[in-house]
């Protein structure tokens, strides 16, 4: 098994359950791992053989621009649909990281595993 990372990604979404939350968007921090077959793209040298990870970031980045969701598992849900529909994956594992949300705690968020039915 192969797999194609991305992490740190910064996506601007609104989001949030308290008012003083939906009056801007959040930067959310979002992490991807999945896993893919590779092997072609392995042999062949061609892009068109692998997923593309600058349109994996773009079509989450996508999502979050039309997002206003309140909860973060929903919002998780509607990038691994977007993912998975989009690209040949077959295990998604989806952080999400909400800066600044708890004074006490460096990080907060979910982690959500997705595996493909085949």
């Amino acid at each position: 098994m192969q797999q194609i990372f991305i992490e740190g990604l910064e996506v601007p979404t609104l989001i949030g359950v308290y008012d003083w939350e939906r009056t801007q968007n959040t930067v959310l921090v979002i992490d991807l791992l999945i896993n893919a077959d590779l092997t072609a793209a392995m042999q062949s040298d061609d892009v068109a053989h692998t997923i593309d990870y600058a349109a994996v970031a773009e079509t989450v980045k996508q999502v979050g621009s039309e997002s206003t969701f309140e909860l973060l598992e929903a919002f998780a849900n509607a990038i691994i649909a977007a993912v998975c529909d989009t690209f040949a994956v077959q295990k998604l594992v989806l952080t999400i990281e909400k800066p600044g949300i708890l004074p006490d705690a460096r990080k907060v968020g979910i982690r959500i595993t997705h595996q493909v039915s085949q």
